[in-house]
Formats: C-alpha cells, structure tokens, sequence
C-alpha cells in the first residue's frame, strides 16, 4: 500500500502540473454495488454528484493529508483520492482503446515508448480529462481505492478528523511523538505505529524499517520503551520517511509515480520482504525473520532489535 513517501512523491509530481487546468470529462468502469463503495466514485447514484463538482473548475493546488492526495478547485470542493493497496494516479496523454474487451487495456498511453507503457500501468479504471488535452489516470489492480470530493472547509473537522499528526511536520517533536504513542500503551509497537489515528500516513514498510534503525522489536509495547529508545525511534521515523521520500517511494509492488516510473526505496531495505537473509547492521550475525503482528507481516532481526 502506498504509504506517507509515495503519496508525498506522487502529489508532488501533481502539484507541478494540475495547478490552473480543469477537468473537462470523466470516464470509469469502477463500478460497485458494495456499501463500502456508497458515496464515491464506484457508486452510480453518486456519479452524478462528483462530475458536477469536479467537471469545468480550475485546480487550486493538490496537497497531502496522511495517505490522502487532496485537490483543490476553486468553486470550494476537494476531490479526495485514497489510492489503497495498488493504486496510484499518472500524467500523460492517452487514448481510449475502442476494442477493448476486458483482456486489453482499456486505455493507452499515446507514446509507446514511455514508463506509462509499464505492464503496472495498465489497470487503468478512471480518466480525468484535462483542458491541456492531457489526462490524469487512476490505475488499480484491485479497485480497493476511493475517490469522493467534499467542501474544502469541512474537511479537516469531518473526513479527515480522525487522523493523527503529520510524522514530518517540524512542530511534531520528540515529546509530542511519546504523547502519541503512549495513547495505546499496551499494543505491540508496530501496530501502533500504523494507526492513523496515532500518526498519519505509516504502514508496513516504513514501519518495519524504522523499528530496524531504532533496534527495536515490533513485538515490544509503546510503555515497554525508555526515554533514550523513544527519541531514537523518534529520529528514526524521519530519517526513513525523509530517506523514502529520497528515493521517490517504494516500488515493491504496484506503485508507480506520475510518470509511470518506479520508486527505488525497495532497492534499500534493511529487513522488508528478506526474511531469512543476513542483517545488514555492521557487526549483526542476526538473520531477519518474519512474524503476523496485529494481522499484518513485520520483518526483524531478532539480534540487534531488542
């Protein structure tokens, strides 16, 4: 799932182009019956709504709030795009393939030589078309992820109130980070960690990686940490996000970038998907292993993480 990094990557490849252009068209295939997909782009009766909102109004700009891509238009509406597990949105010119028959891609990008042409690319299930002729699409194998669009003012006290501070914010300090932490004092750390109402936008990579620089088990609970472990955990959490952000964010799976290309954090893990292998600290003999914690995969060494 694209965490903190990708988003930030991917927002900030919008915020160069999006700025000034509207939506002129929307096409999907989208569709669902789910209740989960009520309100938002998936659901029919809501279709309606959203393009009235979205169609013929110049982006504002686009901003990052957790794992949310927010744009902003100037009638006062936010599209708000949560690309989930496979998800991630591209910029280019593409064309409807007319003979597309549910094996093909239904769209295709115009210059065959680009990332765009990737096989991850593909799963192309709703175009935004843009006044510069261009088009903005949203790709995802799944369809897990979610586009809805709401007042820009109401974000913030209604959608998105349930979310934590932002990790990267310099406001966020060393003590503002234990205070968050310790709302859940007795819950394995990783897990608390990925709770977007601790802290926004960590998951499981980052998560992973930053328990690893802090030799820290994931195991351990958010009261078991000493004041020394918190503030290298702290300076820790930045470091990796600063150093996902870096490297254009994690491409060990679906994620691309609004050009189609791929990040290059996965060319960097530390312990992520290597069970088995050797840790890489100086002077670790440890082999990195792999453990479900709160339903989700942690990768550790159980040498140099205490």
């Amino acid at each position: 799932m694209p965490e903190l990094p990708e988003v930030h990557t991917t927002v900030t490849g919008l915020q160069s182009v999006l700025p000034e252009l509207s939506i002129t068209d929307i096409w999907t295939d989208m569709w669902s019956e789910s209740r989960l997909s009520k309100n938002t782009i998936k659901d029919r009766s809501y279709f309606p709504y959203f393009k009235k909102y979205a169609l013929n109004t110049k982006v504002k700009q686009v901003r990052r709030r957790a794992k949310h891509i927010l744009i902003d238009f100037e009638n006062g509406f936010t599209m708000i795009i949560h690309m989930k597990m496979t998800g991630h949105l591209m910029y280019g010119k593409y064309k409807q393939n007319k003979n597309y028959d549910g094996r093909q891609w239904p769209w295709v990008p115009v210059d065959k030589g680009s990332p765009l042409n990737d096989p991850y690319n593909r799963h192309i299930h709703v175009v935004f078309t843009l006044s510069n002729g261009y088009h903005l699409a949203f790709c995802d194998s799944r369809k897990f992820g979610t586009i809805v669009i709401e007042k820009t003012d109401t974000l913030h006290t209604e959608r998105l109130s349930h979310l934590g501070p932002e990790p990267l914010e310099t406001s966020f300090t060393s003590n503002n980070f234990k205070e968050r932490l310790m709302k859940s004092p007795t819950r394995a750390i990783k897990t608390v960690l990925m709770d977007q109402s601790i802290i926004a936008g960590i998951g499981n990579i980052y998560s992973d990686e930053m328990l690893h620089r802090a030799h820290i088990l994931p195991t351990r609970t958010s009261k078991s940490l000493t004041s020394s472990e918190y503030k290298l955990l702290f300076t820790s959490m930045k470091a990796v996000l600063s150093k996902g952000i870096d490297f254009g964010g994690d491409s060990t799976s679906d994620y691309r970038n609004i050009k189609g290309e791929r990040g290059a954090f996965h060319e960097n893990h530390q312990v992520y998907l290597r069970t088995k292998e050797k840790c890489l600290t100086k002077n670790c003999k440890g082999i990195i292993e792999k453990r479900i914690i709160g339903g989700r995969s942690a990768h550790f060494c159980r040498v140099c993480q205490k």
